[in-house]
């Protein structure tokens, strides 16, 4: 039943992308007239990477980009059209705040997440998506009571979103991990017959798509706050509601799907609060992806000149995408599988702690350095 959803479905991603990269072209081409609100200037900032002012409305390109595959939807007279409108709608309040900061530099990361969550609420209020199932021993008890499950769902879809802002860093790593990850969720939506998660992935992977054409990797446009709470919103309240809609899939298959950026928020929240003392929300330079930058890529290809830090900047992210895939193509396999997805997951967190102290004591492997 799920295969005839699929042809007639392609031409949301067609048009999504289309859309996205041509808006992105835009305001590319256009950042001379509004590049002293749009532009990220800031280039000493421990989280800074680039070496000359760029545009950080990517986010806008992303979201026209949605609207066109909802309009699609809409005047095709698809059954899922409204459903579409409806997450839309809740994603407007983490999107515009999030947009809020890429142009006044003024809103606060609280701010932002309160703003987040309230998007959450509303994609509970309009679609109904909460998660009343985990397999974990005694969450399950408790998200049996209502507040208990909305509460949890709140604070997932809040924490995923901010945690596709903290690895969105380098030129394509936050945008190709979660085109993976939405392509991922696609899949199984596809596999278990959920016309609307399928339709609304497509949505988002042309979209993304479309922005990542520009991004990566010449890094001509950024996805800014505005971008990436977007697509990190989209991510996790797509794997919300295919969980909360499809019975069949395991509650630990989004849990290891988005691994990398829910690990790498948990274990920056630890390292910041209780090995350096500093407050969870301050900026730092030691990520796993800051680290693969300063200490892998500058062996590989050095530091001086504009073009070897663009060079730089591009190259980290395939390695951080490697490590996405770790977790991402174990999750696409075994969908269904609790055992198996446990097993992977403590596998990966393994595998990043491992990686992460090897990086961070000057014992990189020699095997990741590949000199130009």
């Amino acid at each position: 039943m799920a295969g005839r959803y699929t042809p007639r479905r392609m031409p949301f991603l067609v048009i999504s992308f289309l859309a996205s990269l041509l808006v992105a072209l835009v305001l590319i081409h256009s950042a001379e007239r509004h590049g002293h609100r749009s532009a990220d200037s800031d280039l000493e900032g421990p989280q800074k990477f680039h070496s000359r002012p760029v545009p950080r409305i990517g986010g806008i390109a992303v979201f026209v980009a949605i609207l066109c595959g909802a309009c699609l939807a809409q005047f095709s007279d698809d059954g899922d059209s409204h459903l579409i409108w409806l997450l839309i709608t809740a994603s407007l309040p983490t999107f515009v705040f999030g947009l809020a900061e890429d142009l006044t530099k003024s809103v606060s990361p609280r701010r932002r997440l309160f703003f987040t969550a309230v998007s959450a609420g509303l994609a509970i209020f309009l679609l109904g998506g909460v998660i009343h199932r985990t397999t974990i021993p005694g969450i399950d008890h408790l998200i049996a009571m209502s507040p208990f499950a909305i509460a949890l769902t709140v604070l997932v879809v809040t924490g995923v979103s901010n945690a596709i802002n903290i690895i969105d860093g380098f030129n394509g790593l936050a945008s190709m991990c979660v085109l993976m990850m939405v392509a991922s969720i696609g899949y199984v939506a596809f596999q278990v017959g959920d016309s609307f998660v399928v339709t609304a992935g497509l949505i988002t992977i042309g979209a993304v798509l479309g922005f990542f054409v520009w991004n990566f990797p010449a890094g001509l446009i950024f996805l800014g706050d505005g971008g990436a709470y977007l697509i990190g919103f989209l991510l996790a309240e797509l794997s919300v509601l295919l969980l909360a809609r499809n019975a069949g899939v395991s509650p630990m298959f989004p849990l290891l799907l988005c691994a990398y950026p829910i690990f790498e928020t948990i274990f920056t929240m630890y390292r910041r609060k209780f090995v350096r003392g500093v407050p969870t929300a301050a900026p730092d330079g030691i990520h796993l992806h800051t680290l693969i930058h300063r200490r892998v890529m500058r062996l590989a290809v050095g530091v001086d000149q504009e073009r070897r830090q663009t060079a730089r900047n591009s190259m980290t992210s395939p390695y951080l995408w490697v490590l996405c895939l770790m977790s991402v193509i174990p999750s696409v396999l075994w969908w269904d599988n609790t055992a198996a997805l446990t097993g992977f997951l403590f596998l990966f967190m393994a595998s990043y702690l491992l990686l992460y102290w090897s990086i961070v004591r000057f014992k990189t492997p020699k095997w990741l350095v590949f000199r130009r």
